[in-house]
């Protein structure tokens, strides 16, 4: 007889039949019922599905980088703070990324966005599209463990959105005299093209150094360049580049719009008669590089550039950018998508939200030669944009005012290492709208006249001293896009903080004026820095109330030294051991 035992009851059961326990046989399935049964838990894409997911009119992050505060405290505890360590090296602005982390560690937030916008006053538009795989997290000594690098780029983006969240002001450094004590010097007037990522950076660091006269100007209706208008509203929202530019505003930066080079006659010459002892031109590069096979085709034919589409959809998807209140372009059926950079995948991924059906992107090169971030590309795959790679545009066909199809040539490459196109063998694509991401160029003759003395070089840009910033004029410098050294934003805000201080040595010399020659950039400061936290312990105040107490590293005085060095306010010792001195 077999042995009764006790039960509970069914859903009591029902709940303890999922705990884990001991097999007493293997269990059995049908794959064709596991199938069904795998529809209804998956939480990813499934694999079976090639259509595009729809996406249209969502403009939601969707960065992998974005982090929560308890997935930044987790990442920031996972951080070796290397003593040497090789992701700030990679850093173009040279961030203290190693203390920012420690700071968020420790729950000092405000301290990290303090690190961070003092050598960085875009720290959050960099946080979200810094290419740090190739940049800081490509030098992380973490690279190789199981679980990878530091997520240094969503880091840095949570510290700078907590603080953006305090909505608290930029101010002068508190150590600057009163701006009516200032040295005549700091009254001089300075002029910058183009509001962009340079210009921003640049005009940045000239306020914190203590200059008034500030004046960027835009030809545009809105500020923030190539932020604004051709990094999409998913990747790069609209408050964020309008906090930057805020924060600018607070040192009293002036930005005057729908003013530039070559518009009403304005001029480099007209600003010197004007008065102004130096200018940066950070314009970027304003026009499409444009093959010869699409001269002549339009918008409404369903041919755009990169320079066309993308502000486009950045004034119908980004609110206060423009009163314009404009539609988002009508794209339907399938899209072509040329280029294989950064821009190309953003033209794709918004094309999708524009409403396409199937969008491709054309390039001439291999996957291994692919220029844009491995993130850029893995975002295009996951929306199920399609790649083609070794074709080179040759035709386009057009019927009834209406694109309709691509002709393109094979490419291969040579043993040399050159490519070479094969003309027997052709490929015709159907589409309904090509997209031309070949990259920009500077030119504009009205710009280029208005730049004159200026000296070009051979690819059409100024000539610019890589460690100066200056042009062939000593009181013009130039950075970003336009000085043909910067390929991403964090590189177009270091050409502008790096020509900020030389701006300034160049202009403390026109009033006979000494300037270090160890750059000394002010940091980043607000109220917060203002408040008094000094302590007063027998009769003696001490502004900073941090010490060291009696131990070890108040031993001796090269110790305490480099206490006093790495910002503590005292140090109490009961023993102190005298230095050897060897003769």
């Amino acid at each position: 007889m077999a042995r009764v035992l006790s039960r509970d009851p069914v859903d009591i059961e029902n709940l303890l039949g999922l705990n884990p326990r001991i097999q007493t046989h293997a269990t059995l399935c049908s794959s064709a019922v596991k199938k069904q049964d795998k529809k209804h838990w998956k939480r990813n894409t499934d694999k079976s599905i090639s259509n595009c997911e729809t996406l249209e009119n969502n403009f939601d992050d969707i960065k992998h980088t974005t982090l929560s505060e308890r997935g930044a405290l987790r990442e920031a505890m996972r951080c070796l703070k290397c003593a040497d360590a090789p992701c700030q090296k990679s850093c173009p602005t040279n961030l203290d990324i190693k203390s920012f982390i420690t700071s968020i560690a420790n729950k000092n937030y405000y301290g990290a966005a303090k690190m961070i916008l003092s050598d960085n006053p875009l720290g959050l538009t960099c946080g979200m599209v810094c290419p740090t795989s190739d940049l800081c997290v490509g030098g992380c000594n973490l690279y190789a463990t199981e679980e990878g690098p530091i997520n240094i780029g969503g880091l840095q983006q949570f510290a700078t959105e907590v603080f953006k969240a305090m909505n608290i002001p930029q101010i002068r450094s508190p150590s600057l005299p009163p701006p009516a004590e200032i040295p005549e010097a700091y009254h001089a007037k300075i002029a910058l093209f183009g509001a962009g990522p340079a210009s921003i950076s640049c005009a940045s660091f000239l306020a914190r150094l203590g200059y008034s006269d500030i004046t960027i100007f835009e030809k545009q209706e809105y500020i923030g360049g190539l932020s604004m208008s051709e990094i999409p509203q998913f990747r790069l929202p609209y408050d964020v580049v309008n906090f930057e530019a805020e924060l600018m505003k607070d040192l009293g930066v002036k930005v005057v719009c729908s003013k530039g080079l070559g518009i009403e006659g304005m001029t480099i010459n007209t600003l010197k008669e004007d008065g102004y002892k130096a200018v940066f031109i950070g314009i970027g590069l304003p026009e499409p590089n444009k093959a010869g096979i699409f001269q002549g085709l339009r918008m409404d034919q369903g041919f755009y550039t990169s320079k066309d589409f993308l502000p486009l959809v950045a004034m119908a998807s980004k609110p206060g950018m423009c009163a314009c209140h404009s539609p988002l372009p009508l794209i339907q059926g399938t899209v072509i998508v040329l280029g294989a950079g950064d821009t190309a995948f953003d033209c794709a991924t918004s094309a999708l939200r524009c409403g396409a059906r199937r969008v491709f992107v054309v390039f001439r090169k291999g996957f291994t030669n692919i220029r844009a971030v491995p993130e850029e590309m893995e975002l295009a795959k996951e929306e199920k944009c399609e790649f083609l790679p070794f074709l080179s545009p040759r035709k386009v066909v057009v019927k009834g005012g209406r694109i309709v199809a691509m002709e393109f040539v094979r490419t291969e490459q040579a043993e040399a290492g050159h490519w070479i196109e094969d003309e027997d063998q052709i490929v015709r694509l159907k589409t309904d709208v090509v997209i031309s991401a070949f990259g920009s160029v500077l030119g504009d003759p009205k710009v280029k006249e208005a730049m004159n003395p200026i000296q070009f070089n051979r690819w059409g840009l100024p000539e610019v001293d890589p460690e100066t910033m200056q042009t062939s004029e000593p009181w013009v410098f130039a950075g970003g896009d336009i000085g043909g050294l910067a390929n991403t934003t964090v590189e177009s805000v270091n050409d502008g903080k790096q020509a900020s201080w030389y701006m300034h040595r160049y202009i403390q010399s026109l009033y006979g004026a000494t300037v270090s020659t160890t750059p000394e950039l002010p940091l980043f400061y607000t109220p917060i820095d203002l408040v008094d936290i000094s302590v007063e312990v027998a009769g003696l105040k001490f502004p900073n109330p941090f010490g060291l107490a009696s131990g070890t590293p108040t031993t001796s005085s090269p110790m305490i030294r480099r206490a006093f060095e790495a910002g503590w306010g005292f140090a109490l010792t009961k023993t102190f051991s005298l230095d050897k001195i060897s003769h």
